[in-house]
């Protein structure tokens, strides 16, 4: 199950994001993933990033695993189009694609990937995120 929730007033593509995250979830033999996709605005991602992070600042994505100990509990990614829409900037890609980079980014987070451990983890989680988006 896949389940995406908009609280924001930028227009989301349900189905797009859907195929996206169905694809890295297929792709990673993990197909029977439960997801939350929410899209929420800079103040939400902001408390959510200082309560889970201890940063206090708006970020672009967070992820949280689901709880092993929580039957209906979900793998949850957490996007911030405004702050997604600032990274365009720097980035090549454009806003789509680049919400679909974090997209990406933040499911395989929730399935074990973590490139701040080390360098050699950081560019086994880079590769598969650009595999993805390759993909799309």
């Amino acid at each position: 199950m896949i389940e995406i929730n908009n609280l924001t007033n930028f227009v989301v593509d349900k189905r797009f994001f859907v195929g996206i995250a169905k694809k890295v979830l297929k792709g990673e033999n993990k197909e029977i993933e439960s997801l939350s996709i929410a899209f929420v605005d800079t103040k939400e991602i902001q408390k959510a990033n200082k309560k889970f992070r201890k940063k206090d600042k708006p970020t672009d994505v967070l992820s949280f695993e689901r709880n092993l100990d929580v039957e209906d509990d979900l793998n949850e990614v957490v996007i911030c189009p405004e702050i997604v829409k600032e990274n365009t900037k720097a980035s090549n890609l454009n806003f789509k694609e680049e919400l679909s980079r974090v997209l990406i980014h933040g499911i395989l987070h929730t399935l074990g990937y973590d490139h701040e451990i080390s360098k050699k983890e950081e560019e086994r989680m880079f590769k598969r995120e650009d595999y993805y988006l390759s993909k799309i």
